[in-house]
């Protein structure tokens, strides 16, 4: 019994164990024959590479004994427009924008009759010119005496009389020269810009610098301006185009550090000129004025300061007269730079402005141009206030 049992077991399990070599033997692929490698030189410890095998040739390339220096490709210089006439050559551009002015009064003035009405009229339209209260009473005082005596009413006559007159009132004989020059002892001119914000002073500060170099001059900037952003890669900007160059501080830093390094980089490079753009500043702001006051005195550690040049923007009008009397009392202002004189302005703040505080016009600027910055001319201004198309 137990013999048969064995028996029965031992021929399951022989079963069971061909049946899984079976399945095993269908689902495994056959693989190919190995191949035989051939062992590579120099790898297996029992490998030799001839001593004589030959290796690839390497080119060489002769060195020179001499290397050349690296050179830098310099941006070529903007070459600023000759300043001999340069408002001459504006006065289009001007007079496009002041002939009404002109036509107004010739208007006015060739009335058959010229009673009490019109020469009130004549008055209203030098006020809107912004020619101020004073100046306008004086000036149209003497042009109605002129035209009685004279008999003046030809337009060629009228237009004679009046730019006598406007050219008198401007001031022709009045010393606009800028104090540009070096000193006997070798020191440069300082030149200090000074303004309201939004005059456009860092603009008129590049212009100037163009100005100069134009006229053979040798400029340092001194990028005063420490609180707008920007302001003194405004600046650097400008000089950069002439060959100018730029001090320049910190940002937020101390303007009267920076305006006291100018100089003395100025000094120190024996430079016609230093120019120096401040921060703009609120007129009615009493600590930036005292401010204001304290860069001058810092620069003037060096030497006195030759020209304070305050920026006026001709589009405020009478407002700009109050500007100029606080500034020259931080400052002691020399001269006034018109800008913005094209457009909306009106030109009559030239006379008012010189007039009230008895400072001369020195610049104007006429447009957004590199070169639209002129030294102020008032025969020219005078025609160009006139609308002398025939004389352009």
């Amino acid at each position: 019994m137990f013999e048969i049992l064995g028996l029965v077991i031992a021929v399951l399990v022989v079963t069971v164990v061909a049946a899984v070599a079976l399945v095993s033997s269908r689902g495994r692929k056959a693989l190919p024959p190995r191949a035989e490698v051939a062992p590579l030189p120099g790898v297996g410890d029992d490998a030799e590479v001839p001593r004589d095998t030959p290796k690839r040739p390497v080119a060489t390339v002769p060195l020179p004994d001499v290397l050349p220096e690296a050179t830098s490709v310099e941006m070529p210089l903007d070459v600023p427009e000759p300043t001999a006439g340069r408002l001459s050559r504006l006065r289009a551009r001007l007079a496009r924008s002041q002939s009404t002015l002109g036509r107004g009064l010739f208007t006015l003035l060739s009335r058959d009759i010229l009673d009490e009405d019109t020469w009130e009229e004549v008055e209203d339209t030098l006020l809107q010119a912004d020619m101020g209260v004073k100046a306008t009473q004086e000036l149209v005082e003497r042009l109605r005496t002129r035209v009685r005596v004279e008999g003046t009413r030809n337009p060629g006559e009228l237009r004679t009389l009046l730019r006598e007159e406007l050219v008198t009132a401007i001031g022709a004989d009045t010393d606009r020269t800028l104090k540009t020059l070096p000193h006997e002892d070798g020191r440069p001119s300082v030149v200090l810009v000074v303004g309201v914000n939004g005059t456009g002073k860092t603009t008129t500060c590049g212009k100037l610098a163009r100005v100069l170099v134009a006229d053979g001059r040798t400029v340092v900037l001194g990028a005063a301006d420490t609180f707008r952003a920007a302001a003194a890669d405004q600046l650097q900007t400008w000089g950069d185009r002439v060959g100018a160059e730029t001090v320049r501080g910190p940002e937020q830093g101390d303007p009267a550090s920076v305006a006291f390094d100018a100089v003395k980089r100025g000094i120190d490079a024996r430079v016609d000129t230093v120019l120096i753009d401040t921060a703009g500043r609120l007129h009615t702001k009493t600590g930036l004025m005292d401010e204001l006051g304290k860069v001058k005195r810092v620069v003037e550690k060096h030497g006195p300061v030759d020209e304070t040049l305050l920026v006026l923007d001709a589009t405020t009008g009478q407002n700009g007269v109050v500007q100029a009397r606080v500034f020259t009392e931080a400052v002691d202002v020399t001269g006034i730079v018109l800008t913005k004189l094209d457009g909306t302005a009106k030109g009559g703040i030239v006379i008012s402005v010189q007039r009230e505080l008895g400072i001369p016009v020195k610049l104007i600027g006429l447009g957004e141009g590199p070169d639209d910055l002129a030294p102020f001319e008032p025969e020219a201004f005078a025609d160009a206030l006139l609308g002398d198309q025939a004389a352009l």
